[in-house]
């Protein structure tokens, strides 16, 4: 391993990331590597030193700290990581001295501590590496992820008003319709959301026995349909049976 001091590479590791890479498709790797070129211990074997966890791994040799752990004991997305992967990120000097300073202590006292409790610090420490080093991504993405959810919000607060559209909801989070459109870039357009909206809340309200007696008329202007006739044809294109087919199963 050979990596400039003051570096860091993130990699996926893996079955699932080996496969990926051979496919050319894309998928979520059963493990995180965090390659970091800094100083380590004196006396350090030029074999370097090892310690194995059920969930992480660390492996130090000279110059060179290799920290592997579970992508799903992290609470960092692998969608969150993707700007990182695969190429070299400097890290500031003070989070470079936290790194090696607790890598310098894991090494020394490992043999007296206990292996859980030095497994969840390694994922603690990659934690805090991840996050510093994509502190500015992640900002980014929990500031889209805060809009969405406002927008969510706001569709499932006035499903029932047939007017909602991309325009009602753009006006309300005071953004125009392309900024709106960013937030939902799944593929998914906003109508199309709102509709599926407005099928769940449909489907909650049908296999609800104490809303047994309301007509599928009511249910239908509750959840914003214009009529009964286009909530019924809406509803079975989306469930694949009629509302009443659906309330009476």
């Amino acid at each position: 391993m050979d990596l400039a001091n003051g570096m860091l590479t993130v990699r996926a590791s893996g079955a699932a990331a080996a496969r990926a890479a051979l496919s050319g498709t894309s998928g979520t790797p059963e493990h995180i590597q965090l390659l970091m070129g800094c100083a380590v211990p004196r006396g350090l074997p030029t074999s370097g030193a090892e310690l194995r966890f059920p969930d992480c791994s660390l492996h130090v040799v000279p110059d060179v700290v290799l920290l592997t752990v579970a992508e799903a004991k992290l609470t960092v997305g692998f969608t969150e990581l993707k700007p990182l992967m695969f190429q070299p990120v400097p890290v500031a000097a003070a989070l470079r001295s936290v790194f090696s300073g607790a890598i310098a202590h894991v090494l020394a006292a490992a043999h007296l501590l206990d292996p859980r409790g030095l497994s969840h610090h390694l994922l603690g420490l990659a934690e805090l590496v991840l996050r510093s080093a994509l502190k500015a991504e992640l900002d980014r993405v929990d500031a889209l992820a805060a809009r969405r959810r406002e927008a969510l919000d706001y569709m499932r607060d006035h499903l029932a008003d047939p007017a909602l559209g991309a325009d009602a909801v753009a006006g309300a989070l005071h953004i125009s319709r392309r900024r709106l459109y960013q937030l939902f870039d799944d593929g998914q357009g906003v109508s199309e959301r709102i509709r599926g909206l407005r099928v769940d809340r449909a489907k909650a309200l049908l296999a609800d026995p104490a809303k047994a007696a309301r007509g599928i008329g009511e249910i239908a202007k509750d959840c914003g349909f214009v009529s009964a006739a286009h909530f019924s044809r809406t509803f079975r294109q989306v469930v694949g049976r009629t509302p009443s087919e659906f309330r009476g199963r």
